[in-house]
């Protein structure tokens, strides 16, 4: 009886062991290669770097006041169309027009001096020449007319200066533009010490405007003068302004950003980009979303860069399949059958994505871009399975 148990559950392990082996080779794979192509085309291929400015006028004048006083009568306000030499502005002169009459008096006076000392010191010279005066005579004119003649001197540039502070009562404007700014009231004092305090700001020409933007240390690298710009503004969401690079400022700024326990140092340059205005869309001081292309060729043969790095080889070639190479640094291939050709090309710019085409093959030419590697699942039966008498049938299996 126990040798009849064994002999059933050796059959039982050989029986377990075939259906196992039936279950994992159920299914058989089969590789299926397939190639993409493209056809080579004309694109548009450019990289960008982006920033954040400020739009300003590209010729902006601050207006101030050389003396200190009352601001007497305002001719400008905000939005002013004003032109050059146009008076904008006066001061209360009753103060430096006192100071002007007591110059001028003291000038009189000591021009009449002069005069005197002048014309004494020369007859006293003629005498002293025919040996008619005394050495002392002649020295005291001559010390009495070189002393008149600083006296002189001094009152004149008083006199100048006195004239020059109350021209700079009246306040004209230095150009030819509009008053984007009014920092004074009718009546309000100034006091020019150590800084002019400002009292317009006029923009020279609304239509010509300037985006001065801050660009990373790790783009300024590829930023140069006459590159295109786009941009936005948040007033005009749905508007793109064009622009171009027209200087880059050697100057840096820096700014220190604390996270946590790390703090980090940000430095930009700072970069000036010409625009149109003409509809005076853009105002002064808005916050401008700058896209800079440091890379831009529109209309240019082209095929995307993994097409480059395409190489027919096992195992996505069989035997069968014919490979006419080339020894070349680019190439590009095409599939005709069974039959991969490579085509040597010279290459141009290439933003990673695309890559230029300068010579070497034809638009519309189809080139294979990449293959692609699947499977199929194709179901086999075990033959001959045997069934074990101790393993549980299907439900709904009858014995026998």
């Amino acid at each position: 009886m126990k040798k009849k148990r064994v002999i059933y559950m050796g059959l039982t392990l050989v029986v377990v062991g075939a259906a196992t082996i039936g279950i994992l080779t159920g299914k058989e794979k089969k590789s299926q290669i397939s190639f993409v192509t493209v056809p080579v085309t004309k694109e548009d291929i450019s990289n960008s770097v982006t920033a954040t400015g400020t739009i300003e006028p590209v010729t902006e004048v601050e207006v101030g006041t050389q003396v200190s006083g009352i601001i007497d009568k305002l001719y400008a306000d905000y939005n002013s169309v004003v032109t050059k030499g146009q008076l904008i502005a006066e001061m209360d002169k009753i103060t430096l027009q006192s100071e002007m009459a007591s110059a001028q008096a003291n000038y009189d006076g000591n021009k009449a001096e002069y005069d005197y000392q002048k014309r004494n010191y020369e007859r006293s010279k003629a005498l002293h020449d025919k040996e008619l005066i005394s050495e002392t005579d002649y020295e005291l004119a001559k010390y009495n007319y070189q002393k008149a003649k600083s006296q002189y001197d001094s009152s004149k540039a008083a006199l100048a200066k006195a004239q020059r502070n109350l021209s700079y009562a009246t306040i004209t404007s230095p150009i030819d533009g509009v008053v984007i700014d009014r920092a004074v009231e009718e009546g309000q004092t100034v006091a020019a010490g150590f800084e002019t305090p400002t009292l317009f700001t006029i923009a020279a020409d609304l239509t010509q405007m300037q985006v001065v933007a801050d660009v990373d240390e790790a783009d300024i690298g590829d930023v140069k003068e006459g590159q295109r710009v786009s941009f936005t503004v948040d007033a005009y969401p749905n508007d793109t302004f064009e622009g171009e690079v027209t200087q880059i400022r050697l100057g840096s700024t820096g700014s220190s950003s604390t996270t946590g326990a790390s703090s980090e140092s940000v430095v930009t340059y700072e970069v000036v980009i010409s625009a149109q205005n003409p509809d005076l869309k853009l105002k002064p001081r808005l916050t401008a979303n700058i896209t800079i292309y440091t890379l831009d060729k529109r209309g240019v043969l082209s095929v995307p860069a993994k097409a480059l790095r395409f190489t027919p080889e096992p195992p996505l070639t069989s035997e069968n399949d014919v490979i006419k190479d080339i020894a070349t640094e680019h190439k590009v291939w095409t599939k005709e059958g069974n039959t991969f050709t490579a085509h040597p090309v010279e290459i141009g710019i290439s933003n990673g994505m695309q890559t230029e085409i300068v010579g070497g093959i034809t638009a519309g030419t189809p080139i294979v871009l990449e293959a692609n590697m699947g499977t199929s699942n194709v179901p086999t039966q075990v033959a001959n399975s045997e069934k074990s008498p101790f393993m549980p049938g299907p439900p709904g299996s009858k014995k026998k």
